[in-house]
């Protein structure tokens, strides 16, 4: 295994002063326990802290975490022993001794993503052979269960989560991320679909953990996709927001069940805008189908992912992942292979990431011939990043490969091979900067977007205060005299609007910081959510007035007034609701009624303008008899 980057798993002082006070809470707990109990608990800990210390000493950083778990069940154990050979048949689940009452239960989980000189199957025995002589060292009652991390992930692609549960239930000992992140994932999980079940399709961690990033500070990317295929007593923006409000309530309470302080980041996704982003080549939802993985799948999640890897799917966020990583593997094994080198080999190994940076940057891939003018166009000239020495040095490499294919060169002395190679190498390495410097560029227009997104939300709500126009210069004013002045908005929000200002201005005059952006990216999420959910609860009692609520029979309907439209629902609390609606005429009353759907209805709601103002004339009283019936009865406050 190559040596991980160890910056990668240092550790923000915050965290330091996280552990002192858990250790203080663990010192208060164990102050409760009878004293026997605390001798043994106190042997048991100095037994594991021994065997810590040797398998970090023997392992360095490729331990993700080592856990003391609960004793496992005999089908538990069965599954974890036939991990730890898989080659072995299938036994029956194993009957508990009096002597298992000693064994002290330890997984040892290993990220082994970086397993280049060896298979999967021969590292693992390999660890569980060694750590298993450091467990016998130390205490022939430690039984370390080793797990490879692919194996973990392995198993929540077959669909089977009980390694999840017993992860959830175990105590860390050394953790690098990972195991709290499954642990407060599968707390969060078991909540929602206790819940929510029959909504939920997929249930995904995603993000730096599941890519082999994972540090104890990190972020817990998840995904939830819900089923709206089926809505009929609600909308499904209605259906959405209902279940993301709760979900991540759920989320907040599972941070404190477990008493993880890492941010559980939740996103939320009904079915048809996952299906819509997949054809349209979200390149996040791309990467969530390569690198997620499936705490819960009703079989659709997994599908994708095999279409994705299978290339069924392809989208140009992975021609860029593939490109990125062939070039310097290819000069690599040029390198390597001097008297196989073939000018295809350096062709393709300039070629493929010059390819990979115009996909970055949001080009579609070009044609080999049309790659080095359009870098220059776009990297030399425009954008000023690149220097035009480079995109020479990818030329020349064209027009070698030209010549040889055309028979013009006969063959490459190695005085060229020399040459190519050592610009193969200084174009690979420039180009890497350069991916950084695209990078840059595509978070400040992220911060660009948001500051749309924020800006054009604000004005969305300034008009339901009644301010139909406001301009950028007038945002803050109006924003504190018509929100912040009567507490409709928080003044914490207030404050990132002004930092979001300041960092379009900042923006503008080319000084926007990192620091900024990180800042806004942070932030902005808390304030669109709050703008977002004041409209649709403004928005509401807006139209609760615009309802006319009637009793006929044992049945309730309802007319929904908007503009010169009535819509009109027979049964309100039938599923299959029947749906009609009729011009409303000059004088108030109904014109002929003509079928409608909830879909139509979704428009138009979404397409009036909001505060609207209804008069009920006369005539729509004896419109009401004629739709509803002789013993209709109009509703107050109902």
């Amino acid at each position: 295994m190559a040596k991980k980057d160890k910056k990668q798993y240092q550790q923000p002082k915050e965290n330091g002063q996280n552990q002192a006070a858990a250790e203080s809470r663990e010192v208060e707990a164990m102050s409760k326990l009878p004293q026997d109990v605390q001798e043994k608990l106190k042997t048991i800990k100095t037994k594991l802290e021994k065997f810590q210390k040797k398998v970090l000493e023997k392992f360095d950083k490729y331990i993700v975490g080592i856990a003391l778990m609960p004793p496992p069940k005999p089908e538990e154990l069965q599954q974890l022993q036939q991990l730890q050979h898989p080659q072995t048949p299938e036994q029956p689940a194993p009957e508990p001794k009096p002597e298992d009452k000693d064994k002290i239960h330890v997984l040892v989980l290993v990220d082994d993503s970086d397993s280049r000189t060896m298979s999967k199957l021969e590292l693992k025995d390999k660890l569980t052979a060694i750590i298993g002589s450091i467990a016998t060292e130390v205490d022939p009652n430690i039984t370390p269960q080793t797990l490879i991390l692919s194996e973990l992930w392995q198993n929540c692609f077959d669909a089977k989560y009980e390694l999840l549960q017993l992860i959830a239930l175990s105590a860390p000992i050394h953790d690098t991320g990972m195991l709290q992140a499954i642990k407060i994932a599968e707390v969060h999980k078991t909540m929602v679909l206790k819940k929510f079940e029959k909504y939920i399709v997929s249930y995904v961690l995603a993000g730096s953990l599941v890519q082999g990033k994972a540090t104890q500070s990190s972020d817990i990317d998840v995904w939830i996709v819900i089923d709206d295929t089926d809505v009929k007593k609600m909308t499904r923006v209605e259906l959405k927001d209902k279940l993301r409000a709760i979900i991540i309530g759920m989320g907040i309470e599972a941070g404190e069940l477990t008493g993880i302080k890492n941010k559980i980041n939740i996103q939320v996704y009904i079915l048809t805008d996952f299906w819509d982003s997949l054809r349209e080549a979200n390149p996040v939802i791309f990467t969530l189908l390569r690198d997620g993985v499936p705490f819960f799948d009703r079989g659709i999640f997994m599908p994708w992912k095999q279409l994705l890897k299978m290339g069924k799917i392809k989208p140009s966020a992975e021609a860029i992942d593939i490109f990125m990583g062939s070039g310097e593997q290819v000069i690599r094994r040029v390198q390597l292979k001097l008297n196989e080198i073939g000018m295809e080999d350096i062709y393709y190994a300039l070629l493929t990431p010059s390819q990979a940076a115009l996909m970055l940057y949001g080009v579609a891939p070009p044609s080999p011939k049309e790659t080095g003018s359009l870098m220059r166009d776009i990297f030399v000239h425009k954008e000023k990043l690149l220097e035009d020495k480079f995109v020479k040095m990818l030329e020349r490499v064209v027009e070698i490969r030209k010549a040889i294919e055309h028979g013009d060169k006969k063959e490459l002395s190695g005085k060229d091979i020399d040459e190519l190679l050592s610009d193969g190498d200084k174009y690979l390495k420039r180009i890497k900067r350069l991916f950084t410097q695209i990078e840059k560029i595509r978070e400040e227009n992220e911060m660009l977007n948001v500051y749309d997104t924020i800006t054009t939300v604000i004005r969305d709500v300034l008009k339901l205060e009644g301010v139909e126009k406001a301009k950028d210069s007038e945002m803050i004013h109006l924003i504190e005299d018509k929100l912040v002045s009567e507490g409709k908005l928080p003044s914490k929000f207030l404050r990132t609007i002004q930092e979001l200002m300041k960092a379009k201005k900042d923006y503008d005059e080319k000084k926007l910081s990192k620091v900024e952006i990180e800042k806004i990216h942070r932030d902005s999420g808390a304030l669109i959510k709050f703008l977002v959910e004041y409209m649709q609860r403004k928005r509401g009692r807006e139209l609760e007035r615009l309802k006319i609520r009637v009793k006929h029979g044992s049945k309730f309907g309802e007319v929904i007034l908007l503009g010169n439209e009535a819509y009109v629902i027979q049964d309100i609390d039938n599923e299959e609701k029947e749906l009609s609606k009729a011009k409303i005429n000059a004088d108030g009353s109904l014109g002929v009624l003509e079928k409608s759907s909830l879909e139509e209805l979704e428009k138009a709601l979404a397409s009036i303008q909001t505060p609207q103002k209804a008069s009920i004339k006369e005539p729509i009283f004896e419109d009401l008899k004629r739709v509803f019936g002789k013993d209709v009865e109009i509703l107050m406050n109902y």
